[in-house]
Parts: structure tokens; C-alpha cells; sequence
């Protein structure tokens, strides 16, 4: 077994790469974070090999996250309103590699954007899937966010911000499930590639969830939960930079 990250390769991770420049820069919006422990046995059945589950005391976890994506563009360019704007909702588990790199796999990516899904599906190898989605953020602040997949049911969640702002704390289990700056994925002749993120520690709050749906867990052929969510948090904004995948 790969040797588990230590919390200072877990902070070391949140430091932009100092080899490589950005080649994307986007704004993640009103991400909500809703995460289930789980046993580890049954992610790690259904990871690539060179990829061991992470876990924080003995849980795995499974994560849902609706946001909004804003200003995506390439370097160089400015953001153009038919590829930069649109909702995004994803179902997340967390790893580490060989090297004891932690990071994220996405069991799927679901996005308003048929330009961005293909550009995500043949240049990352992601799997993104294009979806119907509405995203309205009220006076209150309070959220309401929908997403409908060709030939599935609609999946709703409202959820509104509480309480002051604060960053995760290195060993807690909100900096092991939020802080995550590397995602994983396989190339179309199954090797196992890396993409680095950058953005500032996220600002999180609580949350109030009105309505939330689990549904992504049916659709990626995993167990449903039978519990609501054991960890929900909020976070308004991040700046993200984008790095290649090698």
C-alpha cells in the first residue's frame, strides 16, 4: 500500500506548482458541500490501479457538490459567454497516488455547457455529462439549484449560508474533505493522469439545506445512502487556476 499523506504533504499540496503555468482560470460560486462517510472498501473496488482511497479516521467519504462555474476562459483569453457561465453539479471521492499525493476522483461531472462537456470529456478525459440546469441565487442569499440529465429525474437542492466565515484547520475534517488541490483521471489508453489546481483556502460557513438530492450515488451504480449528510459546509467564492494534465 502507498504510504499515507502526512498532514504536511496535505498543506504542501495548497502551494501553486513553481514548474508549470496556469493554462485555465475560472471562479467557482455558491458551492455547497455535502459529504457521506462510507466504507473504504466499497470505493476502492471501483478505482483505477495506482489510486488507494483516503481516508480521515478509518471513513472514507462521498461528496456532492452543486456550484456555479463563472468566467471560465484560456489563458490569454477573456471569457465568452457560450463556454464560461453555467451550473455544474458533481459526485467526488478522495484519494491519494503512489507518491502519497492526495487529491480528488470525480465519479461524474455534470455541466449546462455541451461546448465544456466535450472540451472536458476529449481534452481531460473527465467524465462529464451535459445537463439541464437552473441556478438562482434570492436577496437572502439563499440558493436554488436544479439539474436534469437526458433520461434521469430532476435533482434539486436549495441551501442558504449561516454564521461567520472561517478556513479549515490542517487535521480537521474540513481541510482533508475541502482542501484538495489535485484530481485524477485515466487517458483514453488507461493511464493514470494528474492535474494540479490553485486557488486560496476557501472561506466556508455552515449551512441551512432546505432540499438536496442523493441521486448521483444511483446513477454512478453506488449504494444510496440511508442517512442524511454527515458534513455540509458552504463556501461563496474561489479563484481557480487550472494547470496541465501529465
Amino acid at each position: 500500500m502507498p504510504p499515507i499523506p502526512t498532514i504536511e504533504q496535505r498543506i504542501a499540496a495548497s502551494q501553486p506548482p513553481n514548474d508549470q503555468a496556469a493554462i485555465m482560470y475560472q471562479q467557482w460560486r455558491s458551492l455547497l458541500f455535502l459529504h457521506w462517510p462510507i466504507a473504504p472498501a466499497e470505493i476502492q473496488k471501483r478505482l483505477p490501479a495506482g489510486l488507494q482511497v483516503d481516508c480521515h479516521q478509518g471513513a472514507a467519504y462521498l461528496g456532492i457538490v452543486p456550484f456555479y462555474m463563472h468566467g471560465l476562459r484560456p489563458r490569454y483569453c477573456p471569457p465568452l459567454p457560450a463556454i464560461s457561465y453555467f451550473p455544474e453539479l458533481n459526485l467526488r471521492t478522495y484519494v491519494y497516488d503512489a507518491d502519497g499525493q492526495p487529491g480528488v476522483w470525480f465519479f461524474s461531472l455534470d455541466a449546462q455547457s455541451h461546448i465544456s462537456v466535450w472540451c472536458a470529456r476529449n481534452i481531460f478525459n473527465l467524465n462529464y455529462h451535459y445537463a439541464r440546469m437552473r441556478y438562482r441565487v434570492e436577496e437572502d442569499g439563499e440558493v436554488k439549484f436544479s439539474s436534469t440529465r437526458p433520461r434521469h429525474a430532476t435533482q434539486s437542492f436549495c441551501y442558504q449560508p449561516t454564521g461567520s466565515s472561517y478556513r479549515a484547520v490542517p487535521g480537521s475534517l474540513d481541510y482533508f474533505l475541502l482542501e484538495r488541490y489535485r484530481l485524477f483521471t485515466l487517458s483514453k489508453a488507461g493511464r493514470l493522469m494528474q492535474g494540479r489546481v490553485h486557488h486560496s483556502p476557501y472561506q466556508i460557513q455552515a449551512a441551512t439545506v432546505i432540499q438536496y438530492s442523493d441521486d448521483l450515488f444511483k446513477i454512478n451504480k453506488l449504494s444510496p445512502p440511508a442517512q442524511a449528510p454527515a458534513h455540509i459546509c458552504y463556501s461563496a467564492a474561489a479563484n481557480v487556476s487550472i494547470y496541465p494534465m501529465h
